[in-house]
C-alpha cells in the first residue's frame, strides 16, 4: 500500500498555486498527481508526494510528538502540522505535552505515551539527559524514536531545522548588522540545561568572535535564563540594563525571551538605543518588529518541523535509510545533510528572518 498524496496546505499558512506532479508510478488516484502545497511566505513551493511504499499498512501506524509544553503558540503551530501530517497520509499522528516547560512533567508524558499502542514517538525534549531511560524504554518495547531541538542519548535520530551553529551565527549576523557591528551584548536561553538553546548562543557567539570584532559578550552576565517565560525575560532584561548600562544588545534563543527582552527596551526608553534579534513567533513579534523594538526575529516553521518528524518516522517504520540527502518532501527538509560531528543527527536548511518589510507574509 502505498502512501497518500497529500491533499491541501497547512492551516494559517499562505496558500499556493504552485503545483507538483505525482510520480508516474506512485499509484495517485485520476486528479490526485497534484497538490497544494504548505507555503512558506517566501512563496517557494513545498511539495509533499507519494514516494514511500510501506510493506504494512500505514493506516495501522500510530505516531505521537510529545512537545516541551502544550499550551506555547511555538507548539500549538507544531500540532497543525502534525495534524496536517495526519490528513494527508491517513496515519494516526497526534501531539501532547505537559501544561508547563517541566522535564519531569515532559517524561511523564512520553511514559504515558510509550505504555499505549504506539509505533513510533516524536519528542522535543526540555532536557535531553532528563529522557534517556525513557526513551531507551520505548525502544526496548520497538517504538521508533525521533528527537527535534535536542538529541536524547537513546533517540533513534535526531531531526533539526538546520545546524545549531548555522543558525545562532544567523542570529548574531542579524544582532550585529542592528549594533552597527560594535558593543557589548547578551545571550538569554530558556534554561542552561536546555541543549538546543545553548548550541545557538553558543553559534552566536562563536560568529562574533570570528566575523565582529568590536562585539564583546557581557563578561559578568554572559548568558541568561528566562525560564521560556516572557514575563521573566521582560524582567532579566530589564535587570540586565539596569545593572550593566553598557549593554546595546541581546540574543534571544527561546521563542518567549525576544518579546520579553524587548519589551523591557521599550519600558526602559532604549528604543534604537538597545537592540535584540532572536527566535520570535511572527503574531508575538508582529508590532514590536514594526515599532522597532525588536531589529528582527529569527526562526523556522514549528509546522514543518512537526510534518517532517511524522514523515521521518513513517519512513523509519517502512524499513527506510536516512541520511545525506533524504528528501522529507518539504522544501526546508528536501536535502538533509548528516551532521559533520554526530551522524545521529540529520538537518535541514529552513532558518528565516522576520523583519517590517516581510513580517506580515506569515501567520502564526
Amino acid at each position: 500500500m502505498r502512501l497518500p498524496v497529500p491533499r491541501q496546505s497547512l492551516r494559517g499558512g499562505v496558500e499556493s498555486s504552485g503545483e507538483t506532479d505525482a510520480p508516474a508510478d506512485s499509484g495517485a488516484a485520476s486528479g490526485g498527481g497534484t497538490l497544494e502545497a504548505f507555503t512558506p511566505a517566501d512563496g517557494s513551493p513545498v511539495a509533499v508526494n507519494s514516494i514511500y511504499k510501506p510493506a504494512a499498512d500505514p493506516s495501522d501506524w500510530t505516531i505521537a510528538v510529545v512537545v516541551k509544553d502544550s499550551s506555547n503558540g511555538w507548539f500549538v503551530r507544531m500540532e497543525e502540522g502534525v495534524k496536517q501530517f495526519a490528513d494527508d497520509y491517513g496515519i494516526n499522528a497526534y501531539q501532547k505535552g505537559p501544561v508547563a516547560t517541566d522535564a519531569a512533567q515532559q517524561v511523564e508524558v512520553i511514559e504515558n505515551q510509550i505504555n499505549q499502542d504506539i509505533d513510533a514517538i516524536c519528542v522535543v525534549p526540555v532536557d535531553p539527559a532528563t529522557c534517556d531511560t525513557v526513551l531507551q524504554d520505548a525502544k526496548d518495547k520497538g517504538i521508533k524514536v525521533i528527537c527535534h531541538e535536542g538529541s536524547s542519548a537513546n533517540c533513534d535520530i535526531d531531526l533539526e531545522a538546520f545546524s545549531n551553529a548555522g543558525y545562532g551565527a544567523y542570529i548574531m549576523d542579524n544582532l550585529a548588522e542592528a549594533m552597527g557591528e560594535e558593543g557589548t551584548y547578551v545571550t538569554m536561553v530558556a534554561h542552561l540545561t536546555n541543549a538546543s538553546q545553548n548550541e545557538w548562543a553558543d553559534g552566536a557567539v562563536a560568529r562574533a568572535e570570528e566575523a565582529y570584532p568590536n562585539l564583546v559578550n557581557l563578561e559578568a552576565s554572559p548568558r541568561v535564563e528566562s525560564e521560556n517565560n516572557s514575563e521573566r525575560a521582560y524582567e532579566v532584561a530589564k535587570e540586565v540594563l539596569k545593572t550593566y548600562p553598557e549593554v546595546k544588545g541581546f540574543v534571544g534563543t527561546s521563542s518567549m525571551d525576544t518579546p520579553g527582552i524587548a519589551r523591557a527596551i521599550d519600558e526602559l526608553g532604549l528604543n534604537g538605543k538597545v537592540f535584540v534579534c532572536g527566535t520570535g513567533m511572527p503574531n508575538e513579534c508582529r508590532e514590536l518588529i514594526k515599532s522597532g523594538s525588536i531589529h528582527s526575529a529569527q526562526l523556522w516553521d514549528p509546522a514543518e518541523a512537526g510534518y517532517a518528524m511524522c514523515v521521518m518516522a513513517t519512513m523509519m517504520l517502512d524499513g527506510q535509510t536516512i541520511g545525506a540527502g533524504t528528501d522529507l518532501g518539504l522544501a526546508s527538509y528536501s536535502d538533509m545533510i548528516v551532521n559533520a560531528d554526530n551522524s545521529n543527527i540529520v538537518e535541514g536548511a529552513g532558518w528565516i528572518s522576520l523583519k517590517a518589510d516581510n513580517v506580515d507574509n506569515y501567520s502564526f
